[in-house]
């Protein structure tokens, strides 16, 4: 129990299981990361708070996490290039090999990097949660999914410096519900196939969510050079909201690259891909791009009532050589579908 009304300053720490009986954390107050760095050294350099192992748990209450990330943003090597910036900050709250868990109407802010992380789970339901940072806080990911299936994310609000839910390799059978995302990177596949590895993720289902001026809405994003597979993934009952890449499918990721990455002959393959019912505003005159691989290309991709429009404020101080002043789709190596009403089109179908 974390009492309400009362705040603690909290290290580093490992709630390790297997325990022998189920248990459940209360955390009507709120918790604060130590504010000394020279406590996350050895074990504790990735992880502030971590359950490990510990299967039917429930994590509640209606209280605050929070990671006092500010001492650890500027010194990024995303945004600092000294030759003391830092490459890894430690993850706010992280669940590892937990069975059967519960994560429910909790606020956890400002993490130092991934604020919620889920690593080999299963049979996970994460709901009512309320997960910020600033726009500017760099690789605060909301909900990090990795190697985990089974999980069901709903009815939360998310707004980071970076994807608000990000769902990357080994991972399968994912929900999310009724989010709100915003300000961030969206709703992230990937990226996947970094450094020439394998990746499979499928069975993702997206519903019901709400992105306000966010740099990607629903995004799949991979490497080149790797190999495996993202398959059988729903976005379905989607509102943009000044949104710069509504739908995105991006095979030649390259973070932090400034030139174009260079095409190679193997990539993950993205496969059965349904976007239906997505609507609402575009920051930018491309509100569809789809960048798939020459070698690999995008197969099953499905669009079905789809009406995405230049945002007005955008329409309303830009000049352009179409004079439509609205969005169009850029679509590279993808076999696609349309049905009902699409717009924009890809281009000669």
């Amino acid at each position: 129990m974390v009492p309400q009304n009362n705040n603690y300053l909290l290290k580093p720490i490992v709630f390790q299981g297997p325990c022998k009986s189920n248990v459940t954390i209360q955390i009507e107050g709120t918790i604060e990361a130590s504010t000394d760095r020279s406590d996350y050294s050895g074990a504790h350099e990735r992880n502030w708070l971590m359950f490990q192992n510990v299967n039917n748990l429930i994590v509640e209450g209606g209280g605050t996490i929070n990671g006092n990330g500010h001492l650890w943003w500027d010194l990024s090597c995303t945004t600092n290039k000294t030759p003391s910036c830092i490459t890894r900050a430690p993850t706010g709250l992280s669940f590892v090999s937990c069975n059967n868990l519960v994560v429910r109407n909790i606020n956890v802010r400002d993490s130092q990097q991934m604020q919620v992380m889920f690593v080999n789970c299963n049979k996970v339901k994460a709901y009512n949660l309320t997960v910020t940072a600033p726009a500017h806080s760099p690789n605060t990911d909301g909900i990090h999914v990795t190697h985990s299936q089974d999980i069901e994310i709903s009815n939360s609000v998310i707004g980071t410096g970076d994807d608000c839910i990000s769902i990357v390799s080994g991972s399968k059978n994912i929900t999310a519900t009724d989010i709100t995302c915003g300000p961030g990177h969206g709703i992230s596949i990937g990226s996947l196939g970094g450094g020439h590895s394998e990746a499979h993720v499928s069975d993702v289902f997206v519903r019901r969510a709400q992105f306000y001026e966010t740099t990607n809405g629903v995004r799949i994003k991979t490497w080149q050079g790797g190999v495996g597979e993202a398959s059988n993934i729903t976005f379905q009952d989607i509102e943009m909201h000044n949104v710069r890449n509504p739908i995105i499918i991006d095979q030649n990721y390259c973070a932090r690259s400034t030139t174009p990455c260079q095409e190679q002959e193997s990539a993950v393959q993205v496969r059965n891909v349904l976007y239906q019912n997505i609507r609402g505003t575009s920051a930018d005159e491309v509100a569809i791009k789809f960048d798939c691989s020459h070698s690999v290309e995008c197969e099953g991709i499905v669009l079905e009532e789809i009406d995405l429009h230049i945002h007005s404020h955008r329409r309303n101080n830009r000049h352009n050589n179409r004079g439509d002043g609205d969005t169009e789709a850029v679509c590279r190596n993808i076999h696609f579908t349309n049905i009902g009403h699409v717009f924009p089109l890809c281009p000669n179908y």
